[in-house]
């Protein structure tokens, strides 16, 4: 469960409960809370758990509306704020994650191209804003 992963890497760390919530923009209750796999982190939460992480703790999707939900959520959007950047209707994007229609031709390679670039390029740069590359390389060395 997704707490375990938490709990493991903020512990592989050497970080604090709080220290972890000050990152992520949380309280420590909450972290606890996530860890015990009490509760689960919003959506707007997943870009920075990953980040911290460093890796997805989720099988990787199975069909383009699953893939789609995972970008969502990893993005930390909502689905109004998602079928904006796509240009398209958020009634439009939510029958897509429900598998009820797919995007043309011309919308999938939009689609694509989205997903393709944020797949890559958001885990490093939440790394780099939390600074977690350094802390690995500076436990490393000692």
């Amino acid at each position: 469960m997704l707490g375990d992963h938490i709990r493991k890497r903020r512990l592989d760390l050497g970080l604090l409960r709080k220290q972890v919530a000050a990152q992520i923009g949380v309280d420590k209750t909450t972290v606890y809370n996530w860890e015990r796999n009490a509760t689960h982190p919003p959506p707007r939460s997943m870009a920075v758990i990953v980040a911290l992480l460093g890796y997805d703790p989720y099988p990787p999707p199975k069909s383009f509306s699953e893939r789609l939900v995972r970008a969502r959520n990893l993005l930390g959007l909502t689905q109004k704020a998602m079928a904006r950047r796509l240009g398209v209707d958020p009634t439009t994007l939510a029958r897509w994650e429900r598998g009820e229609s797919g995007p043309s031709r011309q919308l999938l390679t939009i689609v694509r191209a989205f997903l393709n670039s944020h797949q890559l390029g958001f885990i490093n740069s939440w790394r780099i804003q939390l600074g977690v590359t350094n802390r690995m390389k500076q436990r490393s060395v000692q």
